[in-house]
């Protein structure tokens, strides 16, 4: 009785302590106030970066059984100044004008994002993920002047930063057609939400049908912290010396033979070209995904009696582009081509012909085991660095993988890997700059996987189990935009597919799961009555 008392006695006291750490609650009016402010504090903050800026474009043309099929591409990689109005140094050839109109969708609108030029109406609450939203349509109020932004934006309720935006740019005076898009921002911390992907296509109909042009297009932006974690980086690796001496061991012998000399000094430009790619951000860091792939690799290496040395390390090029290549004994695949392989079978396919590059000694230019020769502009980068094969080594090396194959655990999965290889060839008249490599080989289009007829039968489909020979664009791989390292896609299965929503190579929209850094637990979990609770104006 008198610990129930004392208990009653302490929350009665507690009570108005608990009380005042509650939030001031705010009307819409406020909120909407909060919201523009955040905006333009995120406006000013990302000044301070320059990452990188991906898009790639697929047109498009109608098709009786699949709805919408690839009818060419373009490809479009640049370093973008975002304290520079949005300034451009392209890594490839071609022109940046167009990589611009798409990075533009990192904002709304950046020089009347007010009240005076915008009616806001409140829509809902919703989760974007593990993220607690409120969704807010906006439309232009009249005689504010052309192009600007229609639609919908969810702001996160913690902070109100705007994470996701939805519509077009109205009236612009370049065009009469305009592009619907969907651009998303991800977490990297308290305050800082980061513009990382936007899915786009045309949205003029009538425009579309005059001038017989639909697209659909992915811009991807990363690498915002390259410069601050290399610095980390290097701090990280400050050593203090042991005040106990090094014992002197004069009596072993420290001395390589040539052999073990000549692999010092490859692997020394191995680890300077992979280094550099990872400062330009052209380089995942080491991570999940390249486990991945070690571990096809080691099954591909054991069950053929392979020892090679140094062991063989493998790493994911950041770009959408399909091509894989070695750089000494680092096997290297881009972010594209895994995104899109079906299977491990189809993985370990392509990475047997690099494997067999490392096993018959194809060996890196050792000129970059002199450093001078890593010091050049980035947007020198496609210019300076190259890793594709002689035809005579890209011979050997299919050849060989065959035989590789054979005596792995993925002898009897091989139809898909083939599989693949045939639908690759089939579109390859349509995706032209998707499948042309900047750095390294070509996927190979013409290359059986196994001499064994049997193998190449088309493996049985089933509701369970759709018979999809490739993959569509981002279909495997999830992009941190702020440490660039790469997560591997951990989807529920699907059941029943159609024809036409298989979408081999293709760009698909793409809806990340939200999550704010650092946040342990499901938010979900809290009460559901508080989504709804929609904010009042008062």
């Amino acid at each position: 009785m008198r610990t129930a008392t004392a208990l009653l006695i302490l929350l009665t006291l507690g009570a108005p302590r608990l009380a005042a750490q509650q939030p001031r609650t705010m009307n819409l009016g406020q909120i909407i106030d909060k919201i523009l402010s955040q905006e333009h504090g995120e406006m000013e903050s990302l000044q301070q970066y320059s990452p990188l800026v991906e898009t790639y474009i697929q047109y498009l043309r109608p098709d009786r059984d699949l709805g919408e099929v690839p009818n060419g591409d373009k490809y479009l990689l640049g370093h973008a100044e975002l304290g520079k109005a949005v300034k451009l140094e392209p890594f490839t050839d071609l022109s940046s004008a167009g990589l611009r109109e798409f990075l533009q969708m990192i904002y709304m609108d950046t020089s009347g994002f007010d009240r005076q030029h915008y009616k806001f109406d409140y829509v809902r609450r919703e989760f974007l993920g593990e993220v607690r939203c409120l969704v807010f349509d906006i439309t232009p109020l009249e005689k504010s002047g052309k192009g600007r932004f229609v639609g919908r934006f969810w702001a996160e309720d913690h902070d109100y930063h705007i994470v996701r935006f939805n519509g077009a740019f109205m009236g612009s005076a370049r065009a009469n057609h305009y592009f619907h898009f969907d651009s998303w921002r991800f977490n990297a911390g308290k305050n800082e939400w980061l513009p990382a992907f936007i899915y786009s296509e045309q949205g003029d109909l009538r425009n579309a049908i005059t001038e017989k042009l639909t697209f659909k297009a992915q811009t991807r932006l990363w690498g915002y912290n390259l410069s601050q974690s290399r610095e980390q980086q290097e701090l990280s690796k400050v050593v203090v010396e042991s005040p106990t001496p090094v014992e002197d061991q004069t009596a072993d012998s420290h001395d390589l033979s040539p052999i073990q000399a000549q692999r010092s000094w490859d692997r020394n430009a191995e680890q300077n070209v992979t280094d550099r790619m990872e400062r330009l951000g052209l380089l995942s860091p080491p991570g999940e995904v390249d486990k991945v792939l070690e571990t096809v690799v080691n099954n591909l290496e054991v069950t053929n009696n392979l020892d090679i040395q140094p062991e063989i390390r493998c790493r994911v090029l950041m770009t959408s582009t399909l091509e894989s290549f070695t750089i000494g004994h680092t096997i290297v695949l881009s972010r594209g081509l895994v995104d899109v392989l079906p299977d491990e079978a189809s993985l370990a396919a392509i990475l047997a012909i690099e494997l067999e590059h490392v096993a018959l000694g194809h060996r890196i230019d050792a000129q970059y085991a002199f450093f001078d020769r890593l010091v050049f502009d980035d947007k020198e980068t496609f210019r300076h660095f190259g890793f594709s094969r002689t035809p005579e080594e890209e011979q050997a090396a299919r050849q060989k993988a065959v035989d590789l194959l054979k005596n792995s655990p993925y002898k009897d999965q091989l139809a898909a890997a083939q599989l693949f290889i045939r639908a690759l060839e089939s579109r390859s008249l349509e995706i032209p700059n998707l499948i042309s490599p900047h750095l390294g080989d070509r996927v190979v289009t013409d290359w059986p996987v196994s001499s064994s007829a049997a193998s190449t039968q088309a493996p049985e489909a089933s509701v369970q189990h759709p018979l999809i020979v490739a993959l569509p664009i981002g279909g495997r791989i999830k992009v941190d935009p702020w440490s660039d390292q790469l997560q591997m896609i951990k989807a529920q299965p699907v059941g029943s597919v159609a024809e036409r929503e298989k979408m081999p190579f293709e760009i698909t929209p793409l809806l990340p799961y939200l999550t704010r850094e650092g946040e342990t637990g499901s938010i979900r979990s809290q009460a559901a009555g508080a989504l709804s609770q929609a904010p009042q104006e008062q």
